[in-house]
């Protein structure tokens, strides 16, 4: 298996050049599936964990329970994890800090945390307690003996908490206060993601979702994205899955769906693949 450290610098790597995508499993066979695949690294999803608890998205699941979720999908597979850490689970920038130390000891190689209050129609942070929360996250990764990529992320586009403006004004800045990646998540359209290029020198996270489904791989890494992240979409599909099969079984008698489905032996092969790592 590989060692934590060697994951960590591989993670860090690929962020240095070129351009990646990092599928987002829900739990370890998710998680060993993606693996034989070939992907180069995992991201937890936020969602598709809380999907998994019968719960919504956004501020439902405990600091305790993502950092346990975190430890099974670094234990899955010999790739590098980062964690989708929501809002670092705490207001006070202590606690965000707190938060990527404990990641550490989780195995996560990196993590990203949100500028979003976990309260009734989640707001935006301050910019100036923002940018502080961000700063104490860059603090306590720097402490870390192996490098830790930090991706902080200007949510306010999905919430509706603020624009355009606000959102490159604010990844700019958490830049500057040492994050490694930069993230907008949900642009509208290819413009305003070529916008948040131009507007950094870190390295750009794009979130394959909306608009930016239709668009390709070498697409992305043409306009300089450098990392392609899935969030819940895979999860979203296997709950679509789940509901139409369901509903067809329920309402219309019908067990057509199950005709697409991989065979066992298909799944047991990939699962075993993606656990010793072998591609």
């Amino acid at each position: 298996m590989t060692s934590l450290a060697e994951r960590h610098r591989t993670f860090f790597e690929l962020h240095q050049s070129g351009c990646f995508v990092v599928p987002n499993p829900w739990d370890m066979g998710s998680a060993r599936l993606m693996a034989a695949c070939g992907a180069k690294a995992l991201a937890t999803t936020s969602a598709g964990f809380a999907f998994t608890l019968g719960r919504p998205d956004m501020g439902h699941v405990t600091r305790d329970e993502a950092l346990h979720h975190a430890e099974q999908i670094v234990a899955a597979t010999p790739l590098p994890v980062t964690g989708d850490l929501e809002n670092g689970f705490g207001d006070d920038p202590a606690d965000v800090a707190e938060t990527v130390r404990l990641a550490r000891e989780a195995g996560l190689s990196g993590c990203s945390i949100e500028d979003t209050r976990m309260v009734e129609g989640n707001p935006a942070y301050d910019f100036d307690l923002a940018l502080e929360r961000i700063g104490a996250a860059a603090e306590a990764a720097r402490m870390l003996d192996d490098p830790f990529v930090l991706c902080a992320r200007a949510d306010g586009l999905i919430n509706e908490s603020y624009g355009m403006d606000e959102a490159i004004r604010r990844i700019q800045a958490f830049g500057n206060a040492g994050a490694d990646l930069l993230y907008v998540p949900l642009l509208p359209d290819m413009e305003s993601l070529q916008t948040v290029v131009a507007s950094v020198t870190k390295p750009v996270n794009a979130l394959a979702a909306g608009a930016l489904a239709q668009v390709t791989v070498p697409q992305l890494a043409a306009m300089g994205v450098r990392r392609i992240s899935v969030g819940a979409q895979i999860a979203r599909l296997t709950h679509a899955a789940i509901r139409d099969a369901t509903r067809a079984m329920l309402n219309e008698g019908s067990f057509a769906a199950f005709v697409s489905g991989a065979s066992s032996t298909d799944i047991d092969a990939m699962l075993t693949k993606g656990a010793d790592g072998k591609q």
